[in-house]
Order: structure tokens, then C-alpha cells, then sequence
């Protein structure tokens, strides 16, 4: 497996090795085994799946400590621009940004760690995405940061994203700051 790092501290990418020939492909998408050895010792709790389909926007979403949660995601069908940002309290990076292209031609994927926020946007006609949490969810938890954020800029790659009405009205980061 190879590591990427990215500008934020501790956030990853992650290239599994991918055996294929002419009747397809196999890889793992998860060993812990390495991952431990990668200094990622993690006891995932949960599996999740979305299907979307294009100009569809999910996130920013993130739970609060207790519940805190780290992930691992990837692109089981399609492509999509997929975001964290680092919510840590006292991180030099606070407020920023890392965007990249997740898809299933690549198998690529991204650990964010507990403290950051999510999301993405479906690039593809349809897009398949998996993510594995380290904590189970927990409603009373959940929060979320407003995806057009005029002081985090993201620069996603759809003109009008598909929301849901509840990431249509989530808080912006001064807000998230306050409480």
C-alpha cells in the first residue's frame, strides 16, 4: 500500500495494491493488520454506504467528542470530489481544507481522523461510496459545517449541488467556533 500525504496534518491517501487481469480485479480494502503497522490502530465500528447520483452534495457532517469519528472512504462505483476539514481545536491547519478525486478506477481512498468534517460531491452519473467509522452514530452528536463556507472556500467542482434540507442550512464555521 502506498501513502500519500496531504497538506493537513495526520489526513491520508491511501493506494491499495490492485491485482488485475483479464476477468477483472482484486485488492483489500482493509487489513488491520497494516494498517496498525501504519501507526492507524483504529477498532471500526461501523459500515456505511450512499448511492447517489450526479450534482449530489453530502456534508459537511462530523460528530462531536465522545463520539468523534474517524473514517476511511472510497469509491466503489463512479467518482466524486471528496473533502475534510480540519476542525481540530488548537490545529495549525483549523478551518482548512483538502480536496481530492476519489473513483473506482484508481481504488484510491482517504483516512480522515477524528475532528475533521466530510463530504462530497458525485461527479459521475451514479456514484457508489463507502466509508467505515470508528464510532457508531450518535444523533445527539452530529454536527456539520455549511459546504459553501465563504471563510473555508471550497472549491467544488458542481455549479448547483443536490442538497439535502438539513446541509442546506448547517452552520458556518464563525458559528461552529462559538459554540
Amino acid at each position: 500500500m502506498k501513502i500519500q500525504k496531504t497538506p493537513i496534518d495526520d489526513l491520508l491517501i491511501l493506494e491499495a495494491k490492485v491485482f488485475s487481469d483479464d476477468r477483472g480485479f482484486f485488492l483489500e480494502t482493509f487489513n488491520d493488520k497494516l494498517y496498525q503497522e501504519l501507526g492507524l490502530r483504529l477498532d471500526w465500528r461501523q459500515d456505511n454506504f450512499s448511492w447517489s447520483k450526479k450534482n449530489v452534495l453530502r456534508g459537511l457532517h462530523f460528530q462531536r467528542a465522545p463520539h468523534a469519528q474517524a473514517k476511511l472512504v472510497r469509491v466503489v462505483y463512479g467518482k466524486v470530489f471528496d473533502v475534510a476539514v480540519d476542525l481540530r481545536a488548537g490545529s495549525k491547519t483549523f478551518g482548512k481544507y483538502f480536496g481530492v478525486e476519489l473513483d473506482s478506477d484508481s481504488q484510491r481512498a482517504m483516512y480522515i481522523p477524528e475532528g475533521f468534517a466530510h463530504g462530497f460531491c458525485v461527479l459521475s452519473d451514479f456514484a457508489g461510496f463507502s466509508y467505515k467509522c470508528s464510532q457508531i452514530y450518535a444523533p445527539s452528536f452530529d454536527g456539520g459545517v455549511r459546504y459553501n463556507d465563504p471563510d473555508i472556500g471550497i472549491r467544488w467542482p458542481v455549479d448547483l449541488p443536490l442538497l439535502s434540507p438539513k446541509d442546506a442550512v448547517l452552520p458556518l464555521l464563525k458559528d461552529f467556533k462559538q459554540s
